[in-house]
């Protein structure tokens, strides 16, 4: 556990003094169970808000009924907004956010299934990324937590270049 992806998050925020939250969509929790799996987790975990349906977007994370509708849940500019939404809601430093099609239905000829798209919103700039999973649901759901995670581990680290 000591070098897990949460655990080295967890010991960069808590000497940064960097309060963190998350807003989850096809990770269904996951991201914040890993997070919390560690003890004291609580200094820097602010919370996480796991919004599926695009209601739930909308009312809670202030994502645009318009972005929804014209861009799809699982989009750059969704998990934006949602990254955006959960930093305001619970007061953060950082927030990251995901939203993909973990299968085994639900997938188009633009948006397969296992494509994932996950964001970090921070005081210093705005990141997306985009990825391509393969597996069943329950492997996508894990490779989105693994990208996300890392993403935020590579942000802390002062690996995400430049703002987008």
């Amino acid at each position: 556990m000591a070098d897990s992806l949460e655990h080295q998050i967890g010991l960069l925020l808590r000497e940064r003094g960097l309060k963190l939250s998350l807003a989850e969509s096809c990770t269904g929790g996951l991201l914040g169970d890993r997070i919390t799996n560690l003890s004291g987790s609580s200094e820097y975990f602010w919370g996480s808000l796991v919004t599926y349906a695009y209601e739930a977007k909308v009312a809670l994370l202030h994502v645009s009924w318009d972005t929804l509708r014209s861009r799809g849940a699982v989009s750059r500019e969704t998990v934006l907004e949602m990254a955006r939404g959960a930093r305001e809601a619970l007061s953060t430093d950082i927030a990251v956010s995901v939203s993909g099609i973990a299968g085994p239905g639900g997938g188009t000829e633009e948006k397969p299934v296992g494509t994932t798209w996950i964001s970090l919103v921070a005081v210093d700039g705005e990141w997306a990324r985009t990825f391509q999973f393969a597996g069943d649901r329950l492997q996508n759901k894990a490779s989105a937590a693994d990208a996300a995670l890392q993403l935020l581990l590579d942000y802390l680290e002062g690996k995400v270049e430049g703002k987008e």
